[in-house]
């Protein structure tokens, strides 16, 4: 290693444990960070990523231990600091940025106080100075008017521009390290482009030290100078990123990088009798002001939609948060009144039904949530979970017949059926999504209307679930409608395609034509932004 480059974080031989039994999470994990270079660590949730971080930065939960190793930042060893020199070291020299914008920012509090208050606790600055600094640190990160931004809520922030105050706030005090933890997990690709470029010119300009943690092999590909995979609390490959891609040594890190999805094999498209029909569809929500509340204008989140899904076919309907995807969704499911259009299923208009009328309709169509555990009692067994559906939507099972169907659907999700008598905590976000798939099939739908299913997953697991997906659709014929904002997983997943913007369908056509020859500006912007391999 030359003699020039500056080693700003070196870890050595950390170990952590779990306080109750004693078990290892973390066996003696080492690396070093360098001034302007980005280390990624990469591996599947419950390999030991986020923990790595937090033990650095002392924040672990009481739960879990740290029972050898060191953390030096220059020639200091924050293992040796007492708790009070601690805190001045966290914000100042060591800064972290936090994988959801949203939770880790105060609801209460504007943007531009949250950071005005690091730079109190931790810099000499006062009044007016601050309020210019937090400005300035506004304008770096690339928020547009910043001056007026500084008065902004978080939720008045887009998810990237939330993200963007975390990085002013993380960058506040000028620290040597930086450690961002899934910074753009979230987020949309375009967005997603837009905060990773953020990271990497702010690597060099400021001479930062960064560890970067992600699931995502492509992120990694376009972002990271070093690459360290970790499994099962362990570090088990380490290369410059460069040679890792092309000769990766562990047969665990091939398996990462096969993960990813083939964007160049696309679904074969067949004319099938439409099964749902969407002409014209819109959404308008009010937009009341005043002390009487009176309606001024309308917020247009779906306007004007025509679409059509085949029987046995799956449509992806891509675009950017905020676009009308999910929206859209909600319609269909007669969860959101329609301003305007027609929505047909099976050639009978469902659009305006009442919630009686629409009842027996339920059992045909079923949705999959984003996040399944949100979207599951906790109170529940895994099997009360699925017969829910069943018994609400008068399936006519008697109670043994149910018990065998459920036994059933979790084998065929590739669960066991023991699984029926845990609650939701008892399993990870995978198992969680297998059992949302199986909670969908339990009533026989023909369509499923799949809201961002694989978003937080990691991309094995995510594999796994398109795999599941694509198999079902096969054995069982039925369609989907898979609103999603991630490109990469469109081509071996989707038959057609509708990319939206701003509450409109701006193109649609196969999946191949889309994705190899986009004509609308937005699409081909949506494209470029996805991480690859080999850009």
């Amino acid at each position: 290693m030359s003699a020039s480059v500056e080693i700003r974080m070196r870890v050595k031989d950390l170990r952590v444990e779990l306080a109750e039994n004693g078990e290892e999470i973390l066996k003696g994990v080492s690396f070093e960070l360098q001034a302007g270079k980005i280390f990624a660590l990469v591996g599947e949730s419950g390999s030991g990523k986020s923990v790595t971080s937090l033990a650095a930065m002392r924040l672990l939960p009481e739960a879990l231990v740290i029972t050898g190793g060191a953390v030096h930042v220059g020639k200091q060893d924050l293992f040796d600091l007492s708790e009070s020199r601690m805190q001045t070291v966290r914000g100042r020299r060591v800064a972290m940025i936090f994988q959801n914008a949203m939770t880790a920012l105060n609801p209460v509090q504007t943007v531009g106080q949250q950071v005005a208050e690091t730079l109190e606790l931790h810099t000499t600055l006062k009044g007016k100075t601050i309020r210019q600094r937090v400005v300035q640190l506004f304008a770096e990160v690339g928020i547009p008017d910043p001056e007026s931004r500084f008065e902004f809520y978080p939720h008045q922030l887009s998810g990237g521009q939330q993200q963007r105050v975390m990085i002013a706030m993380a960058l506040a005090c000028e620290p040597d390290v930086l450690i961002a933890d899934e910074p753009t997990t979230a987020l949309d690709v375009t967005i997603q482009e837009q905060v990773l470029d953020l990271i990497r010119e702010l690597t060099q300009s400021r001479e930062l030290a960064v560890l970067l943690i992600t699931h995502d092999m492509g992120v990694v590909r376009n972002t990271a100078d070093e690459v360290a995979v970790m499994y099962r609390g362990e570090i088990i490959e380490k290369a410059p990123v460069d040679e890792f891609f092309h000769n990766p040594k562990e047969a665990y890190s091939r398996r990462l990088i096969d993960a990813l999805p083939d964007l160049t094999r696309f679904q074969s498209v067949a004319v099938e009798q439409p099964l749902l029909q969407l002409d014209d569809v819109k959404v308008h929500f009010p937009i009341r002001k005043g002390v009487l509340q009176r309606v001024v204008d309308y917020t247009r989140a779906v306007d004007g939609v025509s679409l059509s899904i085949g029987r046995g076919e799956t449509y992806a309907l891509v675009g950017e948060s905020g676009s009308g995807k999910s929206t859209l969704g909600r319609a269909i499911l007669n969860l959101e009144e329609i301003a305007g259009g027609e929505i047909s299923f099976k050639g009978k208009p469902i659009g305006s039904l009442s919630r009686r009328a629409m009842l027996p309709y339920r059992k045909e169509i079923q949705v999959i949530f984003q996040n399944p555990y949100s979207s599951m009692n906790p109170r529940m067994s895994v099997g009360e979970i699925i017969a829910e559906g069943m018994i609400s939507l008068g399936l006519g099972l008697t109670a043994g017949e149910r018990e065998e169907r459920i036994g059933q659907l979790l084998e065929r999700v590739q669960l066991p059926r023991e699984y029926s008598q845990r609650y939701p905590h008892e399993f990870s976000g995978g198992q969680l999504q297998r059992i949302a798939i199986a909670r969908a099939l339990a009533v026989e739908p023909e369509l499923i209307i799949c809201d961002e299913p694989t978003s937080a997953l990691d991309v094995s697991i995510r594999a796994e679930v398109l795999e599941l997906l694509q198999e079902l659709q096969r054995e069982f014929g039925v369609s989907y409608l898979f609103i999603t904002h991630d490109l990469s997983i469109v081509p071996s997943l989707a038959h057609h395609v509708g990319v939206m913007q701003l509450g409109k369908l701006v193109e649609q056509g196969s999946a191949e034509q889309i994705l190899t020859a986009p004509k609308h500006p937005y699409t081909q912007a949506l494209l470029n932004s996805v991480p690859r391999i080999d850009p």
